[in-house]
């Protein structure tokens, strides 16, 4: 017998909302670090994290539970969805230890490292985020 707390109908739009919750975090770290505001970006993108781990316990356990779902749509829009999934894919795979090693250098105050590798880490990370929401709402919206 299962118990769960919640339905893991509903861990598809919970999962959306913590990827849209990231990007949001995200965003604001990049321009809290700009204000050079230091501890408040590193507040945030510590949050930011956090938020992507939960969000990757969250995906995992639904998908274990539901298997693959399907897009249901043809022509263009199917096209635009497999390409936009395709990205989103590999990108997310290489997101995870770029963020590792990431916010290990910034805890390690190696700061030029981390500079040079939040370059990149930034914007694919917020890709990842955002194109994570778009695949969700083309698939259950």
């Amino acid at each position: 017998m299962r118990i769960s707390l919640i339905p893991y109908s509903v861990l598809p739009t919970v999962n959306a909302c913590l990827n849209a919750l990231c990007a949001l975090l995200l965003a604001t770290g990049f321009v809290l670090i700009r204000q050079k505001r230091i501890a408040a970006h590193r507040a945030v993108m510590i949050s930011a994290f956090c938020v992507s781990v939960v969000f990757l316990a969250s995906y995992l356990t639904y998908h274990a539970h539901a298997g693959v779902h399907r897009y249901p749509g043809t022509g263009a829009r199917r096209a635009f969805y497999l390409a936009l999934l395709g990205t989103h894919t590999v990108l997310a795979a290489v997101t995870l230890p770029l963020a590792v090693t990431t916010l290990a250098l910034a805890l390690r105050g190696l700061y030029p490292r981390h500079r040079r590798l939040a370059h990149w880490t930034l914007p694919i990370w917020f890709y990842v985020s955002v194109s994570g929401v778009v695949v969700y709402w083309m698939l259950y919206r």
